[in-house]
């Protein structure tokens, strides 16, 4: 890969991001597609959004990607947001169309996919998702969208992200046939009788995340059976602890590595109207995703 005076950036914005393997994955994309781009991440954990996105905006990168905790603040930033982004509460992807920045949200789609993949079938049993942030968001819209039946959301009712999750669910029941409704986590006697009733558990929030790999974002796991798949959005570790016990329990199990991977390959055809080579970069970096 060479980088000539015409070579376009993009890239990651978040905190963390030095973990993310999105810039191998995009720029053996880019080398494989012959295209003059290259990607790095920057950390934004102790800077101000706006001067970041002014710059890059001067900078006429060709577009970015946003991780926690600024896929909702960048909204405010941006020339234009697509349909489903602004429905979902939260942008992951943004694209400069000749000079307008338009936010998407692939995170679902990547999900969903990488769900499917697995040989999982959204229509065969009622959801349980933790969180209710940006990832969660787009994650509970695109589930409902595939046919879930039922969605159980569960949020700390004292928590801040609380308030979304409620109009997450009335969203999605005015908009979808599925029937979501709320859980606090703190009731731990509805927890258990959503993950009963449930066939898949998401962990959609950061909690078990490197470093803080010793967290767990259920207090009770006496409330999984084995009949439940749980997955977890988080690749950092590979195996976060959520998955380990439940895989103790017999629950199949599945970590965020391929949503990466397919919600990176809406992205990119986004933002260069190709197609990712998805098979050259899932034997490459995605091998042992499972």
């Amino acid at each position: 890969m060479q980088i000539t005076g015409h070579t376009r950036l993009g890239c990651l914005l978040g905190s963390p991001v030095a973990h993310s393997i999105s810039p191998a994955m995009y720029n053996e994309s880019f080398r494989l597609l012959d295209i003059d781009r290259v990607y790095l991440c920057f950390d934004t954990k102790n800077t101000d959004l706006g001067t970041m996105v002014r710059i890059l905006r001067d900078m006429n990168v060709f577009g970015f990607n946003l991780t926690m905790p600024d896929k909702e603040r960048i909204m405010e930033h941006l020339d234009a947001i697509s349909d489903a982004a602004r429905m979902i509460g939260a942008v992951n992807t943004v694209n400069n169309e000749n000079g307008r920045l338009v936010g998407y949200n692939t995170d679902g789609i990547g999900y969903i996919h990488s769900m499917q993949k697995t040989g999982y079938d959204f229509t065969s049993g009622a959801m349980s998702l933790l969180g209710a942030g940006g990832a969660a968001s787009s994650i509970a819209v695109q589930s409902a969208l595939a046919g879930v039946p039922v969605l159980h959301i569960l949020n700390r009712k004292n928590g801040r992200s609380f308030p979304n999750a409620m109009r997450l669910a009335d969203q999605i029941n005015a908009g979808t046939s599925c029937k979501a409704d709320v859980i606090d986590l703190n009731d731990q006697t509805a927890v258990r009788q959503a993950l009963e009733s449930s066939s898949l558990l998401t962990n959609a929030t950061s909690v078990g995340m490197a470093p803080h790999t010793d967290a767990l974002p259920i207090a009770n796991l006496s409330c999984l059976h084995p009949d439940l798949t749980v997955s977890d959005i988080i690749y950092n570790p590979r195996r976060t602890r959520l998955l380990e016990e439940a895989g103790k329990i017999g629950c199949r199990t599945s970590n965020g590595l391929y949503m990466l991977l397919y919600q990176g390959e809406a992205a990119f055809r986004i933002w260069t109207g190709q197609d990712m080579p998805i098979e050259a970069i899932r034997e490459k970096f995605f091998s042992e995703a499972e």
